[in-house]
């Protein structure tokens, strides 16, 4: 199959326009793998910072394999969606046990590892290892709605897969590298969800979404439910100068990451009590609910969070195993100045920094 104009239109357009970052200038696979699994649902000005401070901290896959998990999620703290790297670091793991360190160099055995999905199985086997095939993200399915004028929700798999097999066909005559880059990065800087600059677009001559004059009409995405919110409590338990977080189960939400020990409640009736009644099931501690209370509101991808922190003291306990509550290590009294040493979530650092300033 002969190279279509487009191709080589978009290539030479990527060849001149794509930006610099850190594991496009330097494309080492283990690179290529962090920054792609970093960047689902993550814009790249976001992704960056995190990389570098990861790579520092994880310089390769080895190193990330043989660190404890509270280490790796320190490292992510903030990005969200720690699945992520919950998941990388279990692929991380059976690479260096049963793949003799070796990244697989195809997409079909990426797809066996935990965490990688077709998006980023393809995106490293074609970025990584050269691997012909086609990678189909967000940016990519509203550029093809445009160009092929597709007028179908291009969140369906039917659509997926008719984009997918056509640029299969396409990446065949092209480097799958640059193929695919050059998409992802025409979506992200010039055919934009909204207002897009078709006069810098080099597919504009053959783009149906531009000849009919319909780009703000495309591509179709059916619209999602509202999300829900939902009420939580905690306590902030303080004992001297230290007060007691807790870790969440592994296999919870946000699971490994630390909190402040608390819950979901019923309704908004007395939330202060239920509060109270929560953590003290949860600590088997005694304290006492003070007047100073922390709200803020935080937006997860399925939801809001309204979480109310209330400021509490501690009673004089009879047995307080040093500065640990229970033996299974799930609970610590840490002052303000350790904070920095474990990995929490945004909501959770939003009550910090309100103690902070207080």
């Amino acid at each position: 199959m002969a190279k279509p104009d487009w191709v080589k239109e978009l290539t030479q357009w990527y060849s001149q326009n794509k930006r610099s970052m850190p594991w496009r200038d330097n494309p080492l696979p283990y690179y290529i793998w962090v920054s792609e699994v970093m960047l689902q649902q993550t814009q790249v000005e976001t992704v960056i910072p995190y990389f570098k401070r990861f790579i520092t901290r994880f310089p390769d896959l080895n190193t990330l394999a043989n660190s404890d998990f509270q280490d790796v999620l320190k490292m992510w703290e903030g990005l969200g969606y720690y699945a992520r790297a919950r998941n990388f670091h279990k692929a991380a793991s059976l690479v260096i046990q049963e793949g003799n360190g070796v990244i697989p160099d195809n997409f079909e055995d990426l797809r066996k590892l935990p965490g990688l999905g077709d998006y980023t199985a393809a995106a490293v086997a074609s970025i990584a290892f050269g691997q012909k095939i086609p990678v189909v993200d967000g940016n990519v399915l509203r550029v093809f709605a445009r160009f092929w004028g597709i007028k179908e929700d291009i969140k369906t798999n039917s659509v997926k897969r008719h984009i997918f097999d056509r640029l299969k066909n396409v990446i065949s005559t092209s480097r799958p590298s640059d193929f695919n880059q050059a998409i992802m990065e025409l979506g992200a800087l010039v055919c934009r969800p909204k207002n897009p600059l078709c006069p810098q677009c080099p597919l504009q001559k053959q783009c149906v979404a531009f000849k009919k004059n319909i780009t703000d009409e495309l591509p179709i995405i059916k619209k999602k439910a509202k999300i829900p919110t939902y009420i939580y409590g905690a306590c902030v338990i303080w004992r001297g100068n230290r007060f007691l977080i807790s870790r969440r189960d592994n296999d919870q939400m946000l699971g490994g990451l630390w909190e402040f020990p608390g819950g979901r409640l019923e309704g908004n009736l007395n939330l202060k009590k239920q509060s109270f009644e929560l953590v003290e099931k949860i600590t088997n501690l005694e304290f006492k609910m003070l007047k100073d209370f922390y709200k803020i509101r935080h937006t997860y991808s399925h939801f809001k969070k309204e979480l109310t922190a209330y400021k509490c003291q501690l009673l004089e306990q009879k047995v307080i195993a040093g500065d640990v509550v229970d033996p299974e290590d799930n609970f610590r009294w840490i002052t303000l100045s350790e904070v920095t040493n474990f990995p929490f979530d945004k909501a959770t650092l939003k009550v910090i920094d309100k103690i902070v300033k207080r």
